[in-house]
């Protein structure tokens, strides 16, 4: 079997057999196949597309090129949950305590962000003294006894998806969407979870730009885990606005903790009860969704949450205090309040733009190397929707230094919209996708 072949074969918009698929991966994985060949592949993936089966292949493939986690010694069924990310999307750090108190096991590995902030690993990284890298006996004891563990993804776990994300990164093949669906899905299998949630974002401040395209993942997306033995559900949610207030890594962490205390923003309690109901109804801890959303909202009002939220920090060497004491989490010396100077109401808010204000405090990182700075970002004090009054504090900005500090507020200033007229109101959740195909929530 010859690399030059498949990559004809798939040039020519031909179907690659299993066998030619698995030879790619390995051979890649194992650096016996170039850079350049793996190029040529990509490219003709792109343009020529994969079928679902060799899209389910793939993912197979790139699953097993390292590390598959052995999930068997945690009794139940383990569910895990993946967000394609976006603006303030601190959803696991609210979700994966709710659920661990609901009964359902959560073990979790977790990716540092690139972008405009840092992914779940740095915001648990602002908690003083939390420990993300664990070996996997430590990993699996403390799910067992607490139900809950987050820590960082290894370079063991799916390496070929590693290697071949940052070629498609340099390639201009980053966005066809069986690629990326076996990326994401690589790794959640790889992870050895039993059922997979999936909260693929949607609009400015996502990946995904227009619901076509989200749904269209999603369903590639589950199509891929019911092919490999994973019952997989995708909810396509809104981006067009950031999610909650906070933008930011320990500003995220204080707004996750504020919605287990029952003080947070709105739509993210909604995000984390619809999700968390879905992963319950997967474990079997739930005869339907009605059932499981109730048992949540009883465990979260209840402070039930909160209690695991504070187990599972002190279990990873985390300083438990910052649930009472927020002034413990890294804080920006720089804190700037912005009011508005016209009255209406607020109609848009471009994610996007308020993610590129939080990358220019220095809460995101441009590459994997990059220093990522904990302690800034952005708290909006209007949504779409609101209604604004001259002088009303419109945003908050935390920042090292005033020159940041201006050009984010200029920014964000940009990134809002105000009208005479309030906005007709976007549903949170756009659809669900399971194998039966796409319905409303």
């Amino acid at each position: 079997m010859r690399m030059v072949d498949i990559i004809l074969k798939k040039r020519r918009g031909q179907e690659l057999s299993t066998e030619e698929i698995n030879f790619f991966i390995e051979g890649y994985t194992r650096e016996n196949i170039p850079d350049y060949q793996a190029a040529a592949f990509l490219m003709a993936a792109f343009f020529q597309g994969l079928t679902p089966r060799e899209t389910g292949d793939l993912t197979l493939a790139m699953a097993r090129s390292g590390d598959q986690a052995d999930l068997s010694s945690i009794p139940g069924r383990k569910v895990d949950k993946h967000s394609t990310g976006g603006v303030g999307d601190k959803t696991t750090l609210v979700l994966g305590p709710l659920v661990a108190a609901a009964g359902v096991p959560v073990a979790k590995m977790s990716g540092r962000g690139l972008g405009h902030t840092g992914g779940t690993i740095d915001k648990l990284e602002s908690v003083p003294g939390f420990q993300v890298a664990m070996d996997n006996r430590s990993f699996l004891d403390q799910v067992n006894r607490v139900k809950l563990a987050v820590v960082a993804q290894t370079g063991h776990l799916a390496p070929a998806d590693k290697k071949l994300y940052a070629l498609r990164d340099v390639t201009a093949t980053v966005d066809s969407i069986p690629l990326i669906a076996a990326s994401v899905m690589s790794k959640k299998i790889a992870a050895g979870a039993d059922a997979i949630v999936l909260d693929v974002k949607v609009g400015s401040g996502a990946f995904m730009k227009s619901p076509g395209e989200a749904f269209t993942l999603a369903g590639t997306m589950v199509d891929i885990g019911t092919r490999v033995g994973r019952q997989t559900v995708a909810l396509v949610t809104d981006m067009d606005q950031p999610l909650g207030n906070a933008v930011g890594n320990a500003l995220e962490v204080k707004e996750a903790i504020d919605t287990l205390k029952g003080k947070g923003p709105r739509d993210l309690r909604e995000l984390c009860l619809t999700l968390g109901s879905e992963m319950i109804l997967l474990a079997g801890l739930a005869r339907d969704l009605e059932t499981a959303r109730s048992r949540l909202e009883q465990i979260l009002d209840s402070g039930l949450a909160l209690d695991k939220f504070r187990e599972f920090i002190t279990a990873q060497g985390g300083n438990a205090q910052i649930i009472e004491r927020y002034e413990l989490l890294p804080h920006a010396p720089i804190a700037q309040t912005v009011f508005a100077d016209v009255e209406g109401y607020v109609r848009e808010i471009q994610a996007e733009q308020v993610g590129l204000a939080a990358m220019t405090l220095g809460a995101g990182r441009a590459t994997k190397d990059s220093a990522i700075d904990l302690s800034v970002g952005v708290v909006l004090h209007k949504k779409v929707g609101d209604k604004v009054n001259a002088g009303d504090p419109m945003f908050e900005i935390y920042a090292t230094n005033r020159e940041n500090a201006v050009l984010a507020e200029k920014i964000i200033r940009q990134a809002y919209s105000i009208g005479k007229e309030p906005p007709v109101r976007r549903n949170l959740i756009l659809g669900k996708v399971t194998k039966e195909g796409v319905s409303e929530c």
